[in-house]
């Protein structure tokens, strides 16, 4: 099942995000690590290209992501807590505001040159946004984003186990394996 159902995520759903997933942790670990490099170390300059390049394929996702989300049915919260339902949808979309932030200050900080952003030598994408002293504060900006996402990942992993061991219901599952699950009202 590709769609998602009142009861489950389909396969784009699932797909999607473990892909983006594992990419923004891919990400912020190369973050982590390029920010130690050199102008001089060998992979200095091979380390930003990736990471750019990564990171407009991941806004990519984003975007069909967003899309998808809007045109697909999304599955009904389980459990009875009001409160939780309504922090699980405000972490959602701050994680999606975060990501959207990331974006934009990571283009800001490759772009402040006025040069293009090369996609892996597939095409550009264009500077249109350049200023004095642009790169400093997008830099600093994306620090505090990329911790930010980091952290509240750590909180929504944290629910999903909650969910899965404490109050025995299919949250995490769902998002493991397409398809309905009568079994999701336990």
């Amino acid at each position: 099942m590709l769609r998602n159902t009142t009861e489950g995520f389909g396969w784009v759903s699932i797909g999607l995000h473990w892909l983006m997933a594992l990419t923004i942790f891919g990400l912020f670990g190369l973050g982590l690590y390029m920010v130690e490099l050199t102008y001089y170390d060998a992979w200095y300059r091979g380390s930003l290209d990736l990471h750019k390049s990564v990171g407009i394929v991941l806004a990519l996702a984003w975007l069909v992501r967003v899309l998808w989300k809007f045109s697909n049915p999304q599955p009904r919260p389980l459990g009875n807590k009001a409160w939780e339902h309504k922090v699980a949808t405000l972490a959602h979309a701050l994680l999606y505001l975060l990501m959207l932030g990331l974006f934009i200050s990571g283009y800001l900080i490759s772009t402040a040159d006025g040069r293009s952003i090369e996609v892996f030598g597939l095409f550009d994408v264009p500077a249109t946004l350049t200023g004095k002293g642009q790169e400093e504060t997008a830099g600093q900006i994306h620090e505090i984003l990329a911790w930010s996402l980091i952290g509240l990942v750590a909180l929504h992993a944290g629910a999903a186990i909650k969910h899965h061991v404490f109050d025995k219901d299919r949250t995490l599952v769902r998002m493991l394996k397409a398809g309905n699950h009568p079994s999701d009202s336990l």
